[in-house]
């Protein structure tokens, strides 16, 4: 039976990498998405008849009507969500004093309150069918907590103890929920930013995919609250 993984930024270069992650794996995927650029990207890197198990529905993640909407259909389209996988994210640079509250908000939102809204959109229907795997993306940069890029730090941070907490309120029943940490990945984006460094030394993109797939596996249902360094 095919399993149903729900991508939140699944666009993105990170997104795109779990995307085909999982389609490989035979999934049905759905990819919530905003930027028309990254959905078209996203489409025309999957090939074949995967195509037809990838799901690309317009919907802003940090909006809780939008994503209840969207589980919702995706429960009635398919009956259930296996996974969610929830990837949206986004970093700025900024000690506390060159941080105003437009870019602390916009740091919040963008890592911890979408990881709030698409767990709060599938929880619900995983703990009912007994059965479901949540994985964050957070940081190994905030572990411990960094300065110099504040906002950032205090919002991936409250995602690795928002995962904490979750897999407690979640543990015995059927339901994980794990995050993965990675160091500096190698993305267009990163080298665009880091011209100057080797970015042999940042991790591929697909060695966190392969992570992520390995906590949403469903012989993975005796690891849950764990961090996982990449």
């Amino acid at each position: 039976m095919e399993r149903v993984v729900l991508v939140t930024g699944g666009s993105g270069a990170l997104g795109q990498a779990i995307t085909r992650r999982f389609l490989a794996e035979g999934a049905v995927v759905c990819v919530p998405w905003i930027v028309e650029q990254e959905r078209e990207r996203l489409e025309a890197s999957v090939e074949g008849t995967a195509r037809k198990r990838l799901m690309l529905e317009r919907c802003d993640v940090a909006d809780d009507a939008a994503m209840a909407r969207l589980a919702e259909a995706l429960l009635a389209r398919q009956g259930r969500i296996d996974v969610l996988v929830s990837a949206v994210g986004g970093f700025a640079m900024g000690d506390l004093v060159h941080t105003d509250r437009k870019l602390w908000d916009s740091m919040l939102t963008l890592n911890l309150t979408t990881a709030y809204v698409a767990a709060h959109a599938v929880v619900p229907p995983m703990l009912a069918a007994g059965a479901g795997r949540i994985v964050a993306v957070a940081s190994r940069a905030v572990v411990p907590p960094a300065g110099g890029f504040i906002a950032y730090t205090v919002a991936k941070a409250a995602v690795i103890a928002f995962v904490q907490a979750l897999a407690v309120e979640t543990r015995g029943r059927g339901v994980t929920v794990n995050a993965v940490l990675p160091s500096t990945m190698d993305t267009p984006a990163n080298r665009a930013a880091m011209p100057d460094v080797d970015p042999k030394t940042w991790v591929p993109v697909g060695s966190v995919a392969d992570a992520i797939a390995y906590l949403a596996a469903e012989s993975s249902g005796h690891v849950t609250g764990t961090l996982l360094s990449i």
